[in-house]
């Protein structure tokens, strides 16, 4: 098992990691659309989900691999009439069209609007 860490993803904010490698797999942790320089959230589900999604794209770099690795993905909503705006920014990234769950949570850390962790194969 190898931890994988960088600077251009929030660092984690409780007792876990931004990633790990194991089995010719990588297991990120959830990505919140926070700005990994500022800690800065934008206010709509589009600049929170364009920033997850840069947020697991700077964890698969430092893992070697892109978005076309990633086989499998969870999403966290907040609010699920956000659904349709998530996916539009989703789909500009995982192209590949991924297995994946989306669902709709109470809370999420933070106070933020979406969450996104993968799995993607090295």
């Amino acid at each position: 098992m190898n931890k994988i860490t960088t600077e251009h993803a929030p660092a984690a904010i409780g007792p876990y990691s931004q990633a790990y490698s194991a089995n010719g797999f990588l297991f990120t942790s959830g990505q919140l659309g926070l700005d990994p320089s500022t800690g800065a959230a934008g206010c709509t589900i589009e600049e929170q989900a364009e920033q997850s999604c840069k947020n697991i794209g700077a964890i698969l770099t430092a893992a070697g691999v892109t978005f076309d690795h990633v086989v499998k993905t969870t999403c966290f909503l907040a609010d699920m009439n956000d659904f349709a705006a998530f996916n539009a920014v989703y789909a500009r990234y995982f192209t590949g069209n991924p297995a994946r769950s989306c669902v709709a949570v109470r809370t999420l850390p933070k106070g933020m609007l979406c969450e996104i962790e993968a799995i993607a194969a090295l």
